[in-house]
């Protein structure tokens, strides 16, 4: 019996030990004092060991790190104020903390970079044990899938397609994310002001999570997954956090402030920054309004509402401000930002808005009249920089576009004010549903001269739209930026919204009917949803 007990309190050394930080060879022991002891390499900075009363949460044949792992770095750990223990992890360009405070089962982090790592893709991943943590994003649960649908990261599995991509969500809606077991969760906390130094803004989305063999949960910083963004910043980011709980998800809400007082390298205290407050005007009911800054060194966004806004804690600097109508630049201004002070700054609705005759999306809401069956539009054009009314818009930010679940792409024929404004196509692919064709019966008011302007938030291999009406074909245009990056088939439309304006001559349209067919040209070629492609916003005739 004794033999017994004493094997039994061998393997669990840690379970009734105090807060603190212990060496064993070359491994650092952080007891939270609280149920959870991490062990950390003390030669590169893995995170080897999650154990969670009794329950190890880490994989054990990969580990957490920051990237793909450091290789070597310096490792070292600090007690401050008695209740704070720092690990810290340095190599040339890179230093991690990781920061546990007595009776808290969380892992503040923050990482400071002074370049990009090579491999272009700054993240920190928790390699978690898939057996205690089996519930993921269903969309990125990849384990058993059967072959590859696209590259070598997107699968399919009993018939459905499966990617990490699809487990992700916008910056601005992304503040928690976790996967769960039985009795148990692991969450990766990232408030407001964590984002400051990565790239993409508001609107950006990435990995969070993957569930093969292990259970992958991400948070990335820095990559090139369809970035708009470019170069990247660098500097200090976070603080963010893995926390660790029972199984619900922990607040957004992380305290963070006693960050202040540890002395991190790159790290500004909230003595350090200041606060910008503004008004702003134009937007048309009905639209969400948010207010981005961006510099070279730090970008934040701030939700808005009657017409003004307050954005707190940002670092000193000139900023360049826009105002997103849904998530379209709708307006701009700027604003210097100094520390302890409050600059203020005054943004309006810059928008071209032409009356239209007739839009497709949320490019205009109507109020007319019906006048010998005429429509008569009476309210000018609203774009919010989204596809969301569009076919397949409600299902592509988490499956491939060929998945059985989509509704056939077409190529899609679209009457004017007979067709419902989704079943016209979030997106047209060069090999897969183009030409889109619209048919409209016009009245003797309502052609001589027009002008179509079709409205993207993204394209794909130089994808950009030219149109036929009738007889009439317009020139191509000019390329889009090349985002060098799959898009919409990683389950994004963010990419640079694009306004394309085509003028019809007059004597192209007719009283009576009309058709418009819209293509895509490119450059470059591809095979189906790798085609050169773009994504739609709105179509509006004036």
């Amino acid at each position: 019996m004794k033999f017994l007990l004493t094997t039994i309190l061998s393997l669990l050394p840690t379970a009734f030990a105090a807060f603190g930080v212990t060496r064993s060879g070359s491994n650092y022991l952080v007891d939270s004092g609280a149920g959870l002891v991490t062990t950390i390499n003390g030669n590169n900075g893995d995170i080897t060991s999650l154990n969670y009363n009794g329950k190890e949460l880490q994989d054990r044949t990969k580990f957490t790190h920051l990237s793909s792992g450091l290789g070597t770095a310096t490792v070292s750990s600090n007690i401050v104020s008695g209740n704070t223990a720092v690990i810290s992890i340095k190599t040339s360009t890179i230093t991690q903390y990781y920061i546990v405070r007595s009776g808290t089962n969380t892992i503040y982090i923050g990482t400071y970079a002074s370049a990009e790592p090579s491999v272009g893709e700054l993240r920190f991943i928790a390699r978690l044990s898939k057996s205690a943590l089996p519930n993921g994003h269903p969309a990125a649960d990849i384990q058993s899938a059967g072959s590859t649908i696209e590259g070598s990261d997107v699968f399919l599995k009993n018939g459905q397609s499966k990617s990490k991509f699809y487990s992700s969500v916008p910056f601005i809606r992304d503040q928690v994310h976790g996967v769960t077991g039985s009795g148990v969760g692991a969450y990766i906390i990232v408030p407001g002001v964590s984002y400051e130094t990565s790239s993409g803004g508001p609107f950006f989305r990435d990995i969070n999570n993957q569930g093969g063999d292990q259970q992958e949960l991400y948070w990335y910083m820095n990559s090139g997954h369809y970035q708009t963004d470019l170069p990247y910043r660098t500097g200090f980011f976070g603080p963010y956090a893995l926390a660790i709980t029972s199984g619900s998800a922990p607040s957004p809400d992380l305290d963070t402030s006693f960050f202040d007082s540890l002395g991190l390298q790159g790290y500004v205290p909230a003595s350090g920054r200041g606060t910008v407050t503004g008004s702003y005007s134009g937007v048309l009911s009905g639209q969400p309004v948010t207010i981005g800054f961006k510099n070279s060194a730090a970008q934040y966004w701030v939700s808005a509402s009657g017409g003004s806004f307050t954005r707190n804690l940002v670092k000193p600097g000139t900023y360049d401000v826009t105002l997103f109508q849904g998530e379209l630049e709708a307006g701009s201004g700027r604003v210097t930002v100094s520390a302890g002070q409050t600059a203020s700054v005054s943004l309006s609705v810059s928008l071209s808005r032409p009356n239209v005759i007739w839009s497709i999306g949320e490019a205009a809401l109507y109020l007319f009249h019906i006048d010998f069956n005429e429509l008569t539009p009476s309210l000018l054009g609203t774009p919010d920089g989204t596809p969301k009314e569009f076919l397949n818009a409600d299902k592509i930010e988490t499956m491939h576009p060929s998945d059985s679940r989509m509704s056939n792409w077409g190529p899609i024929t679209y009457t004017i004010g007979s067709s419902s404004v989704n079943s016209f196509p979030m997106a047209q692919f060069k090999s897969v549903n183009s030409p889109t064709t619209i048919r409209w019966t016009a009245s003797s008011s309502q052609i001589g001269a027009r002008t179509l302007r079709i409205r993207t938030t993204g394209s794909f291999a130089g994808g950009r739209p030219q149109i036929t009406v009738n007889n009439w074909t317009s020139s191509a245009p000019g390329a889009p930026t090349n985002l060098n990056s799959r898009g919409v088939t990683r389950g994004t439309w963010r990419g640079n919204n694009q306004a394309y304006d085509y003028p019809i001559p007059s004597g192209t349209l007719v009283a009576g009917s009309n058709t418009i067919s819209i293509n895509v040209v490119s450059g470059s070629s591809g095979d189906t949803f790798l085609s050169p492609n773009f994504i739609y916003d709105s179509v509006e005739l004036f």
